[in-house]
């Protein structure tokens, strides 16, 4: 984990005036597996999407690959929180996964050879390529995710980012999203927002606490200081997957 693959400095971000992300450094090395956690409206989401180049820094630089990140998007894949596709819709594993595969231009019938082998690949290392012909709506939360996990991947990206992935799955689907997410970390980066402490504490390499600030431990620990200076207030820690009360008397009972 030694070159960096993403480099932001002195970021600023607001919107419609009102402050987002303040002054922002930070530096995330290949290979990395990291947690980014903080609470609702502190700036997570924007933080991706600044990575991604969808959204633009009032000031400061972020570089991908020592590039903008316009220039280096096929390089990375992104499983945002509202895929888009509606899980009534009537549409198949296999061609929700081909959508990654989408190029101006090209329609649904012009898929090549080269499309359906990185659609299987990409559906293996999610393990559902033997539900490829299942329809969305008879998936569980978790295989769901694990399609738009599988489309993210069909470029073959060097840095994954999710956002909450977890969100609308169970326990025991986070376990085993998170353990594919483990394998995939062997050959990627991984940016991974969540508030599933539990789950991730287990898996990860670093941590960052969002809340217009970014507090940045380079270990695969959540100490109750840095999500002090995030959440503003004592909170309870998560290590392990084991709960330790760290709360102290703030505010009114």
């Amino acid at each position: 984990m030694n070159t960096p693959v993403i480099k932001i400095r002195d970021l600023w971000f607001s919107f419609k005036d009102a402050p987002v992300l303040s002054g922002v450094n930070l530096t995330i090395h290949s290979g990395d597996f990291l947690a980014i956690l903080g609470p609702n409206g502190g700036g997570k989401t924007t933080l991706l999407k600044l990575m991604l180049g969808l959204l633009k820094p009032d000031q400061g630089t972020v570089r991908v690959f020592d590039r903008p990140p316009g220039e280096v998007v096929h390089r990375i894949g992104y499983v945002p929180q509202d895929i888009g596709v509606k899980k009534t819709f009537p549409i198949s594993v296999l061609d929700v996964v081909l959508m990654g595969r989408l190029r101006p231009g090209i329609g649904w019938s012009r898929y090549s050879s080269a499309d359906t082998s990185a659609v299987q690949d990409a559906l293996d290392q999610m393990e559902m390529w033997e539900l490829r012909s299942r329809r969305i709506e008879q998936l569980s939360g978790g295989q769901r995710q694990r399609v738009n996990i599988a489309r993210a991947l069909v470029d073959e990206p060097e840095i994954l980012l999710l956002d909450e992935p977890t969100s609308s799955v169970d326990t025991k689907g986070q376990t085993d999203l998170y353990d594919l997410l483990e394998k995939l970390n062997e050959t990627m980066t991984i940016l991974v927002v969540s508030h599933d402490l539990s789950i991730i504490s287990s898996y990860v390499k670093s941590v960052a606490c969002v809340n217009r600030q970014v507090f940045f431990h380079d270990a695969p620990e959540v100490t109750a200081d840095m999500l002090e200076m995030a959440y503003q207030c004592p909170v309870e820690l998560i290590a392990h997957g084991l709960p330790h009360r760290v709360l102290e008397h703030h505010g009114d009972d």
